[in-house]
């Protein structure tokens, strides 16, 4: 072969490599597999280069081939093996990616880095022509003086090799590792890095974490359970205290149904008995904001108990004044107008899955909850949508007070109610003197109006069933189908 023609193929495949790792580090990570075709492509026109130029990566570098260019020639036999191992590791990447997660790269570095050893091994081999035994001899005493000295480093290294097999736990899990707790934010050589909740991070060999007990709290990740201690006096009696405890788990809408909440006597003390709550939800990310709201919860339900004001020197004088003195809404009125006022207010008991207050329905009274949660639904009763509940202390019909319209939610009893009743014409007066309580009933029916919207419009639309009709039009649209 010419000189001519021998230098094309060469120049061809310094062309063809350098395009390569242009375009590598050129395009955009988004496009990773046009990247991974692009680059089997160019790989591909590589070998026939390689092939063109009379040359095998699979054997030595022929004596025809000039002395002054053996040295482009090894580079060139070098570069294929290299260029091959790092398409097979892409490769690789492209199909383990979506099973072990796109941030779990221990086991991508592993295999990458064995596909690069063996194909270092094998252009000593055919290309620099050096016998195998004597690389294999020469690696294998390297690796055991290494080995002794990175004794502790290859131990967090297998381990880390163990932990995602076996997978314990993934990228973006919250585990417990040591008495840390933490999130989970990758998985490297070494070492397995956590967010704590502090917002510092903590790093933890791979060694410790597989010997130590792990505590994922992402698995399952169907459920998160949030687990309340309360202390309260000895002289409540525990079925009240029990009743009031059920009555706000039941009160907090974001608590699954399944596995049910329950709360349950934990111990006895002297001067007060400790209760376990317990409550389960669907996302980790709400654990802090549904804790708080049971916090609430629990207050409320147990304010209204009679027991617990024992010996406040501030007690309300009657069980009315008590109501009103817990209605937000009303705080600013008066002892002297609260006294007259709960004279007017009208007592009604309602069992559990009774309806209070009828959608479409204009109130003629405001109605206030004493104890008890009531849940508010929203569509007709074949389609009913719950758009939040509501416990002691709370007010129903202010729409009949803001502009004598009707209820556009269904107030019904979850449990057994007490509710107080005003009629509209007994609170007319205060309205009038306090104009800043209808601004108040107004504020209150304005944000109660748009959380139902907000609630209805994030609820998924019903899927359509897909009958023979549908079918049958489909096919008119799509006569090809």
């Amino acid at each position: 072969m010419g000189l001519v023609g021998f230098s094309f193929p060469l120049l061809c495949a310094l062309l063809l490599l350098a395009i390569d790792l242009t375009l590598w580090q050129w395009i955009a990570n988004k496009w990773f597999r046009w990247k991974v075709l692009i680059r089997l492509g160019l790989y591909f026109l590589f070998s026939l280069a390689l092939m063109n130029a009379g040359l095998s990566p699979l054997s030595p570098i022929p004596a025809a081939i000039p002395s002054s260019y053996h040295a482009l020639v090894i580079i060139l036999a070098i570069a294929w093996w290299l260029l091959g191992a790092r398409t097979l590791t892409v490769l690789m990447i492209l199909i383990l990616a979506p099973r072990i997660g796109g941030k779990g790269h221990l086991l991508q570095d592993v295999l990458g880095a064995f596909i690069f050893l063996m194909a270092a091994l094998a252009a000593s081999t055919y290309v620099l022509d050096l016998p195998l035994k004597g690389l294999l001899a020469t690696s294998g005493a390297v690796a055991i003086i290494l080995g002794l000295a990175v004794q502790s480093t290859l131990s967090d290294v297998f381990s880390g090799i163990v932990l995602n097999a076996t997978k314990p736990f993934r990228v973006d899990d919250w585990i417990r590792v040591d008495d840390i707790d933490g999130k989970v934010i990758e998985i490297d050589w070494r070492s397995t890095h956590l967010l704590t909740p502090e917002g510092s991070m903590a790093v933890i060999p791979n060694a410790m974490a597989a010997k130590t007990r792990i505590v994922n709290f992402s698995r399952p990740d169907h459920f998160h359970s949030v687990t309340l201690s309360v202390e309260l006096p000895v002289r409540l009696r525990p079925s009240l205290a029990l009743d009031a405890l059920e009555k706000a788990l039941q009160g907090c809408r974001e608590l699954l149904l399944q596995p049910q909440s329950g709360a349950l006597v934990k111990k006895a003390y002297v001067r007060y008995v400790e209760y376990e709550v317990t409550g389960y939800v669907k996302s980790r990310d709400r654990l802090d904001a549904v804790r708080n709201q049971l916090y609430d919860l629990i207050y409320r339900q147990l304010s209204v108990m009679e027991s617990l004001d024992r010996g406040n020197p501030v007690r309300p004088q009657t069980r009315q004044s008590a109501v009103l003195n817990t209605v937000s809404a009303l705080r600013m009125l008066s002892d002297d107008d609260r006294a007259e006022l709960g004279e007017k207010m009208r007592l009604t008991l309602f069992s559990a899955g009774e309806v209070i207050l009828e959608q479409g329905v204009v109130p003629e009274e405001l109605l206030i909850i004493e104890s008890g949660v009531v849940s508010v639904t929203t569509g007709s009763q074949d389609n009913e949508l719950e758009v939040g509940r509501m416990g002691p202390g709370e007010v129903m019909g202010e729409t009949g007070i803001v502009d004598h319209s009707a209820c556009v939610a269904r107030f019904s009893a979850m449990t057994d109610c007490v509710v107080y009743r005003i009629s509209y014409d007994s609170l007319e007066p205060w309205l009038e003197e306090h104009g800043e309580l209808r601004e108040v009933m107004v504020r209150l029916a304005h944000f109660r109006a748009q959380k139902r919207d907000s609630v209805v419009q994030q609820q998924p639309p019903a899927p359509r069933k897909k009958g023979f009709m549908h079918w049958l039009r489909q096919m008119q649209r799509n006569p090809r189908e």
